[in-house]
């Protein structure tokens, strides 16, 4: 299993197996020891849509996965980058993936409310577009439970400490669990 995402998957700034992609390889180890996929990290901070087209041949090759979680948008949304961009980015990373045999499992984000209601609402329809146009899951927010609460957040605002990854893990395992045909 492939993770490309970016500083939300790779444990900025805390103890990366605190992350919550290093709890996901825990968890599935705990529920099938021996046959439980090995979960690759290749997110980075800072990765936007297009970083991931670019990387994503290499890895491709490199780990041939069975499934990719793809959590990406949120540095393209942070800058700015025109939402059909975004999409058409998300798509050649569905279809790129696709076309390797893996199933995806597309992640969303939201981003703060000072960038306005007609471009969150605009992102928050291009991952739901984009998972309908490809039938693919999808975990419509990332940081849903998290975010709200900042308490739970370090003090960017952004990122969750580490306390709250098992939340985030969550939020993804309700739509991972069944691509993989386990149980939530």
């Amino acid at each position: 299993m492939l993770v490309l995402g970016d500083s939300l998957s790779s444990a900025h700034r805390i103890a990366v197996d605190q992350g919550w992609v290093a709890l996901l390889e825990r968890r599935l180890q705990q529920r099938d020891a021996g046959h439980a996929p090995t979960v690759i990290n290749a997110a980075i901070s800072g990765e936007t849509t297009s970083g991931g087209i670019a990387r994503l041949p290499a890895l491709l090759a490199q780990h041939t996965p069975r499934w990719v979680v793809l959590e990406l948008g949120a540095n393209d949304a942070l800058r700015g980058l025109p939402l059909t961009a975004i999409q058409a980015n998300l798509q050649r990373l569905v279809r790129d993936i696709r076309a390797q045999n893996a199933q995806v499992l597309l992640v969303g984000i939201e981003i703060p409310i000072n960038y306005g209601p007609q471009y969150r609402d605009g992102l928050r329809k291009v991952y739901r577009d984009v998972a309908a146009e490809f039938n693919v899951p999808l975990v419509p927010f990332l940081l849903e439970g998290v975010a709200e609460d900042e308490s739970k957040l370090q003090d960017d605002g952004l990122h969750p400490r580490a306390e709250a990854e098992p939340r985030v893990l969550d939020n993804v395992w309700l739509q991972l669990a069944p691509l993989l045909k386990l149980s939530p």
